[in-house]
């Protein structure tokens, strides 16, 4: 797997081809002012779950009019020339791309479909102050905030690392869970290296 940064935000492709396997790329990035690194803390699995917001690319092959750069509505679907409303999100691209072959089996003979996700934005974290590159970053699996510090580019020199917070909302409640850098270094108190969930802002002051 190869990681490209253009900007602020690694952008990681996932494609599916009409063999069900698996092809991973990096894409194009929106310009944005800030670099985000060349890792993320997690790998690219072929079980990652499409969610609202995200932006697939759906591609068949010999059938451009077909074709189409789509973004996952909040009610989860998506739209296609032909095939209309598409269940997208809850399903994995592979499972996506089998339910686009059966939907085209109808119009076209021996259809060939590739799905790619082009950008995740219904699974990302935020890390903002300082630390070397704050930004948005996307949760490919899962993302502890030790991770999230690595792929930021890690502490500046004078960040208060004993007193880091996790901002999350759920339920409509905000909460504020404490993180103490030194101490998960020196395995002091692992437990405060919580698994991050989307939608969660980790603030070094």
């Amino acid at each position: 797997m190869r990681f490209t940064t253009i900007g602020l935000l690694p952008i990681i492709a996932l494609t599916f081809n009409a063999t069900g396997h698996a092809a991973q790329q990096a894409v194009r990035a929106p310009q944005t002012p800030a670099s985000a690194g060349s890792a993320t803390a997690a790998s690219l699995s072929t079980g990652y779950v499409i969610g609202a917001a995200d932006m697939l690319s759906i591609v068949f092959w010999r059938d451009k009019e077909m074709s189409a750069d789509v973004t996952v509505r909040p009610d989860g679907k998506i739209s296609l020339p032909l095939l209309n409303e598409i269940n997208a999100a809850g399903s994995t691209p592979e499972e996506l791309r089998v339910r686009l072959l059966e939907a085209a089996s109808k119009f076209v003979e021996d259809p060939d479909v590739t799905v790619v996700v082009r950008e995740i934005r219904s699974r990302v974290v935020y890390i903002t102050g300082n630390v070397a590159k704050p930004s948005m970053y996307p949760m490919i699996g899962e993302m502890t905030v030790l991770q999230l510090i690595s792929v930021a580019g890690g502490l500046l020199e004078y960040a208060d690392s004993k007193h880091i917070v996790v901002n999350r909302t759920e339920n409509g409640k905000q909460q504020y869970l404490k993180f103490n850098y030194k101490d998960v270094v020196g395995q002091k108190r692992s437990t405060d290296n919580v698994a991050l969930k989307p939608g969660d802002t980790v603030v070094v002051p």
